[in-house]
């Protein structure tokens, strides 16, 4: 008879410069979409924990946004909000795009990540399927260097795609390896502690991001107002009515959302709509309205308004 393995459950958090690909790396071994993801730096604001359910253990991944070099009271809740997370985590996966050459961001982040001493580190090779064997050969290295260099030891490096799939199955069984035996700490089927409308909050988010110019997208902040089931419909015919305000810095940026006679605006709420219904499962009237809340990324009581 093979004995039973016992159940481990735990937590585990990816980190790395903006743009390494965390948050796709999350959405691929919960599933399912539980982390907005785009090409633009510093689009995770919130830390969002994906669940993985599985018979032997359950892994809940903590979705910290990119540490940087913070130039705005923004940026240093941010960097504040990734810093206490890697002491309450059982394990922090440090992320390193295999495509680009190990930089001065991903230096700071391990010297600083070797000031926590209780939790676990591991490396991740991310976006493999940009690289040639040749690239990755010489990136795994660098990366061990870098450990070296800074006094941190990894448990283990690992290669992956989150694109291509390749290794992402592994880097769940190493993380899995890596958490204390426990029962499951969430209800079978959830798949993020996140509030709904903080989702959809996000979901909006994602799709303004969407092909804005570089400037643009950190001043983009998105609020749910109100989000219900609209009354005296039949019961199986719902709809869920979603108020929500898209929030930037200044005038010429509300242009930009908005687009000429409004047409920028309609596709980032049919974009966001899609979204939202895929992951709610219900029909969805989404209500957007662009405002401008001036400095906000700078100013604390707009930051508090706006949930940071």
């Amino acid at each position: 008879m093979t004995e039973q393995q016992p159940h481990r459950s735990g937590f585990a958090s990816f980190v790395g410069r903006p743009n390494a690909g965390k948050s796709t790396l999350t959405n691929a071994l919960v599933g399912s979409k539980v982390a907005i993801t785009s090409d633009k730096p510093q689009t995770t604001r919130t830390v969002v924990r994906g669940i993985v359910h599985r018979d032997d253990a359950q892994l809940v991944l903590v979705d910290t946004p990119g540490l940087h070099r913070p130039r705005t009271l923004l940026g240093e809740r941010l960097n504040d909000l990734v810093t206490s997370t890697w002491g309450e985590v059982d394990v922090v996966a440090v992320c390193f795009p295999a495509n680009e050459r190990i930089g001065p961001g991903d230096r700071f982040i391990v010297t600083e990540l070797a000031k926590v001493r209780r939790t676990t580190k591991i490396a991740v090779a991310t976006k493999t399927d940009l690289a040639t064997p040749e690239q990755i050969g010489r990136h795994l290295l660098d990366i061990q260097a870098l450990g070296a260099e800074t006094g941190t030891e990894w448990r283990e490096i690992v290669p992956v795609s989150a694109v291509a799939d390749d290794q992402t199955g592994l880097l769940a069984d190493l993380l899995v390896g890596l958490l204390p035996e426990g029962p499951p700490l969430y209800p079978e089927g959830d798949l993020t502690d996140a509030p709904e409308q903080v989702l959809v909050a996000e979901l909006v988010r994602e799709a303004a991001l969407d092909g804005l110019r570089d400037e643009l997208p950190h001043s983009v902040a998105v609020v749910v107002e109100e989000m219900g089931l609209r009354e005296g419909r039949p019961e199986d015919k719902p709809l869920l009515d979603v108020h929500a305000n898209l929030y930037v810095e200044r005038d010429s940026q509300k242009g930009i959302i908005i687009g000429p006679k409004g047409a920028r605006l309609r596709t980032i709420g049919t974009t966001a709509r899609k979204q939202i219904e895929a992951l709610l499962g219900t029909p969805v009237y989404l209500d957007l309205h662009v405002k401008i809340a001036k400095d906000w990324q700078r100013d604390p009581r707009q930051l508090r308004k706006l949930g940071f």
